[in-house]
């Protein structure tokens, strides 16, 4: 489902994840108080801004409250990033990633508001895009290639009290489950007459195209 995100901060981590996110059909907003920033990537958003995160007025002439998530990707400057996390939840964002440089960063962002903090490499806004749009239900992410992925995803309400061997995973959805969390064990290559529970965790791996298919099962 198509959903709409905001980046602020466009340097290299921001606009990576900001480029990703738009690949995939979404509608995706830049804010940076650098031009250069934003001439560099104005092409892979929908919308581009030049403006400065912690002023107030700035983020309510991008209606910001009517975004889904806003990723909060300034560079070095902490206090603009703690300062920009706390006027967007003031301001009713319900849901606010913010990327920490260490981790007294974290607990200052995670204090002042953030659902979520993240401690980026340069090559992570792909996967970090992949997990802002993983169903609610999806746990965990870890990409092995450029299509295939293991995900840890609770058990979709449909299969409670049904075995792998009914479900029949494999074949319908063409992934395969290598492990379930109960609780505080994990089942490695567990029994396929095994019953699920709707708090159990399945651990599958497969292509990309078909765990996205299998995320969206309820």
């Amino acid at each position: 489902m198509r959903k709409q995100y905001a980046v602020i901060g466009m340097g290299r981590f921001g606009s990576s994840v900001a480029a990703a996110l738009y690949a995939e059909g979404n509608e995706v907003l830049g804010i940076d108080k650098k031009e250069a920033h934003i001439d560099e990537h104005k092409e892979s958003v929908t919308h581009a801004v030049i403006g400065d995160s912690t002023e107030e007025e700035t983020l309510k002439a991008v209606g910001i409250r009517n975004f889904d998530t806003v990723i909060v990707a300034i560079g070095d400057d902490i206090q603009a990033s703690i300062l920009t996390v706390l006027l967007l939840k003031e301001m009713g964002v319900s849901h606010v990633v913010a990327k920490a440089l260490n981790k007294n960063h974290a607990q200052v962002l995670y204090k002042v508001g953030a659902d979520k903090v993240i401690f980026p490499e340069r090559d992570m806004g792909e996967r970090v895009a992949h997990q802002l749009m993983a169903a609610p239900n999806v746990l965990n992410f870890i990409e092995l290639a450029d299509e295939y992925s293991i995900e840890e995803i609770k058990v979709p309400g449909s299969m409670n009290g049904r075995s792998l061997k009914e479900i029949n995973l494999r074949a319908k959805y063409n992934i395969t489950v290598i492990a379930i969390k109960e609780r505080d064990k994990i089942d490695i290559s567990p029994d396929p007459y095994k019953k699920l529970h709707d708090d159990d965790v399945l651990i599958v791996i497969g292509e990309n195209k078909d765990l996205v298919k299998f995320e969206k099962t309820e």
